[in-house]
């Protein structure tokens, strides 16, 4: 009687090259393909239904080890269990665990990634991996993200929390939607050890009482007049830009980036597309006299698209340019920002305009649910006059 398994030998699976199934017994085949290529085969019955298994290649394994491969199937199928499904259960869950060692740093930047199409602009972007990579990596970016509890938060936290609040809690912040997406990715488990409510506020002081809310630093609006009429003795396209920024209360990217196509000489409006604000909403400006005047002069000189060009072509002014103007008038820390505080303060203390039509004018959105819904419209004739006063203000006769 024949062998029942182990009918191979070593020097005829090392010697046979014709294509065909060679059994061993117990259910393991040499398998010849048509070019000399060997590998091994599991054959068995599983539900009434016979199914081959690859045990890999004659190259990688050796008779004696498919041999054992075969015996373990063997015993799976003893015991109910398919051997291939089992093959890739085994293969999910080292998957699922090398998934579970990925680090911060890789999450993190995987965060960026999918998330970064939807950011306005890549400075933001820019802004997260710069904090991330400053605070948050030298503790957190090496150590696999299920590892990561509130220790470890706290450790990246305690030295900036207090002398750089602000840029804390937006590195807090970051680390928390890392963390959610970490979960949700099933890359950890538990609560959100970043979190701020419940959680760290009962360890870190609230932001608000340690800040001391650094403003940027605005001119008086009893001395706008004035600067104007220093302006005036300015040549050049960035004290055009700086003052139809003073004179339409607008951030500094909305008039650096502003073009013709969204100015409306005949209507007197200036449209800023979401895209360019900073509330991701369009934006309308009612342009007063003073305001059409910049634009007139800068149309005298127009050559592309963009209202207030850069020395490069077809760049906007650069970022600095404000800032460096006033540098050069000697009108040192104000800033290009803070003219919008100037017209804050100049409408909520001496006009009677309500504060909706005011805040509508900065194109800030009012944080009460109920007040927003209300004031719905854009209160585009009360914002006219309100800009035309303000103009009126700001272009006075200077004694």
């Amino acid at each position: 009687m024949s062998r029942a398994i182990h009918k191979l030998s070593a020097r005829r699976v090392a010697t046979e090259s014709t294509k065909g199934l060679y059994g061993d017994g117990g259910g393991l085949y040499l398998q010849v393909g048509p070019t000399g290529s060997k590998s091994w085969i599991f054959r068995f019955m599983m539900n009434r239904k016979s199914r081959d298994m690859g045990l890999g290649s004659v190259n990688d394994f050796s008779l004696a080890e498919a041999r054992e491969a075969a015996r373990d199937c063997r015993r799976l199928v003893r015991d109910g269990i398919d051997p291939i499904d089992a093959r890739h259960s085994q293969r999910r869950e080292r998957m699922a665990e090398a998934a579970r060692q990925q680090t911060f740093k890789e999450c993190a930047m995987d965060y960026i990634r999918t998330h970064s199409s939807s950011w306005k602009n890549a400075k933001h972007c820019q802004q997260w991996e710069n904090t991330l990579n400053t605070y948050a990596y030298p503790v957190l970016g090496k150590l696999a993200v299920r590892d990561i509890d509130t220790h470890l938060v706290k450790q990246v936290l305690d030295p900036i929390w207090q002398i750089k609040t602000e840029t804390a809690t937006r590195v807090r912040n970051r680390i928390e939607r890392v963390l959610d997406w970490a979960t949700v990715q099933q890359l950890r488990q538990g609560e959100n050890p970043a979190r701020w409510k419940g959680h760290l506020e009962n360890l870190l002081p609230a932001p608000t009482k340690l800040k001391n809310v650094q403003h940027h630093k605005a001119l008086p609006y009893a001395e706008t007049a004035t600067f104007l009429k220093e302006l005036d003795a300015v040549d050049g396209v960035s004290a055009q830009g700086l003052r139809f920024l003073i004179l339409t209360a607008a951030r500094s990217g909305e008039v650096r980036n502003a073009v013709w196509d969204d100015i409306d000489m005949e209507k007197k409006t200036w449209t800023i597309p979401a895209e360019k604000m900073k509330a991701g909403k369009e934006h309308i400006v009612p342009l007063s006299d003073a305001a059409l005047d910049v634009l007139k002069r800068m149309q005298k000189f127009r050559e592309g698209d963009l209202v207030f060009p850069g020395s490069r072509e077809r760049r906007p002014l650069s970022d600095m340019a404000f800032t460096q103007l006033l540098r050069r008038m000697k009108k040192d820390g104000v800033t290009a920002h803070g003219f919008r505080s100037s017209f804050r303060d100049w409408a909520g203390e001496t006009t009677a305009f309500a504060r909706e039509v005011i805040e509508a004018a900065l194109a800030h959105q009012l944080k009460d649910k109920t007040e927003a819904a209300y004031f719905r419209s854009n209160l585009l004739d009360k914002r006219r006059t309100l800009m035309d006063d303000w103009a009126n203000y700001c272009t006075a006769s200077v004694c």
